[in-house]
């Protein structure tokens, strides 16, 4: 079993940016591979990004050049640094964590992008 806990994020203006946190459980983190979703209200969940074991990354169009997702395998840790935001980027992002042929998800952060 694995346990995700998301944080950061929060209620920013057009152009600002912030930087979500997902904390994972597990002594095998390194061999995860980690993405994030979201879903705004009235829409269904959506892939943003991921990054694979070795690194490799991935990350859906819309948020091409101003998102940027990284792990740190000392702290089990995933970061979803968020750029240039917009009102688009608006809504509940979801830590997601793959390990073989199971998959887990966090509870999830609310990201609010308004002026």
């Amino acid at each position: 079993q694995v346990q995700l806990v998301e944080s950061g994020g929060g209620l920013v203006q057009p152009g600002e940016s912030l930087r979500l946190s997902c904390a994972a459980s597990g002594s095998a983190f390194s061999v995860y591979t980690m993405a994030w979703y979201r879903q705004a209200p009235g829409k269904q969940r959506e892939w943003v990004a991921t990054i694979a074991s070795d690194g490799g990354t991935a990350y859906t169009t819309s948020v091409k050049g101003r998102f940027a997702i990284s792990r740190d395998s000392a702290k089990n840790t995933v970061y979803l640094q968020m750029n240039s935001l917009k009102p688009e980027d608006t809504a509940v992002y979801y830590c997601n964590a793959k390990v073989t042929i199971r998959e887990y998800w966090g509870q999830g952060t609310q990201v609010t992008v308004s002026s």
